[in-house]
């Protein structure tokens, strides 16, 4: 099973650099970033990364194409890829519906699966050739072309996703691989695995053989409740992009779910953590100690998952996004270390 780092680009940028230079030296397969406006920007983070690291991978997990535009998206992949010597990849979806709205865009409109379908093939053709013609429904050229040229023979397309059936099946048929966020236990991955293989069959086409990514909301110390605390105070704004279906195949119901995010949704952060059970919040998250942590990961595992993708929660995280201080939260580093050093042998 890989193991991968992905972060919300909000530290000081010194920072960020000195833990993917971390993550890069303690072996992680990969460091991923949200391209959204709300963050700094994962492609320049990246350029900068990329002659500080030798084999770590980077690429954003994931980038929207109703945003940005496919082509924009091969242009920097390619470009990111010769700066590393060949370890880019990129994680493609339809973005996150509140920054959406937040441009004025209603999702609902945007047929958002049939356009990443299309932007995947965009992005495949772009740089595998160099060049595209092609006539969409949602985008067209003719005789585009580009000098951004990867290194690598194949640089990774993949899909993100979180509700399914149709997009893990999507995923299965015609990407590298899908990154599943905000499952937590074997029912959620064992869904997605099944559907993907169905997309998989459907192209001739072995799902063992793609990236099965497991994108979860994680806390790892030495002191268990301080970590799950850490945890707790993210499940809020997370869940709110959760659809019910999801929420369910993580054993928690919808009903359960509305008091918290009735208050999220008010901006009563506070009261949304209250609000929070903790034994909801550990259905929610990976979090604790070391030998928790692998318990949860084991029963993603064995619902087909090979690739566990760490979103590090620590103290600056839960300050910006929810105004509260918890004391004695690990680091992000310290962090990556308990992880490559206690949790990533277990399961090499």
């Amino acid at each position: 099973m890989k193991f991968s780092y992905v972060m919300l680009p909000d530290y000081p940028l010194t920072e960020s650099l000195a833990s993917i230079q971390l993550a890069d030296e303690l072996g992680f397969h990969a460091v991923y970033a949200a391209d959204e406006t709300w963050h700094k920007d994962l492609w320049l983070l990246f350029a900068a990364a990329a002659e500080r690291t030798s084999s770590i991978r980077m690429g954003p997990s994931v980038s929207a194409v109703v945003l940005r535009e496919p082509s924009l998206i091969a242009q920097a992949t390619a470009t990111l890829d010769e700066l590393t010597g060949g370890r880019a990849e990129v994680v493609l979806s339809s973005g996150n519906f509140g920054l959406l709205a937040q441009y004025g865009m209603d999702w609902s409109t945007q047929k958002p699966l049939s356009r990443v379908k299309e932007g995947v093939g965009v992005i495949r053709t772009l740089l595998d050739e160099g060049t595209i013609t092609h006539d969409g429904e949602f985008f067209t050229y003719n005789g585009l072309f580009t000098f951004a040229r990867p290194v690598q023979q194949r640089v990774p397309v993949k899909m993100g996703a979180m509700a399914g059936p149709r997009s893990f099946r999507v995923a299965g048929e015609i990407a590298d691989g899908c990154h599943h966020a905000l499952g937590y236990t074997e029912q959620a991955y064992r869904y997605m695995y099944d559907n993907m293989r169905i997309g998989a069959e459907r192209a001739g086409r072995d799902v063992d053989a793609l990236d099965l990514g497991a994108w979860c909301v994680f806390a790892v110390g030495e002191d268990s409740a301080t970590a799950k605390e850490a945890a707790k105070s993210m499940v809020g704004l997370y869940a709110s992009a959760m659809p019910d279906s999801l929420l369910e195949r993580n054993g928690v119901s919808p009903a359960e779910m509305k008091p918290i995010l009735d208050k999220f949704v008010a901006g009563d952060l506070a009261g949304s953590i209250d609000a929070t059970p903790d034994a909801l919040a550990e259905k929610l998250s990976v979090a604790g100690t070391p030998q928790e942590c692998i318990a949860r990961i084991e029963e993603m595992k064995a619902g087909g998952a090979n690739h566990m993708i760490c979103a590090i929660t620590d103290a600056t995280l839960v300050k910006t996004f929810m105004g509260r201080d918890i004391p004695g939260i690990a680091t992000v580093d310290e962090q990556l270390r308990l992880i490559a050093g206690q949790i990533m042998p277990r399961f090499a």
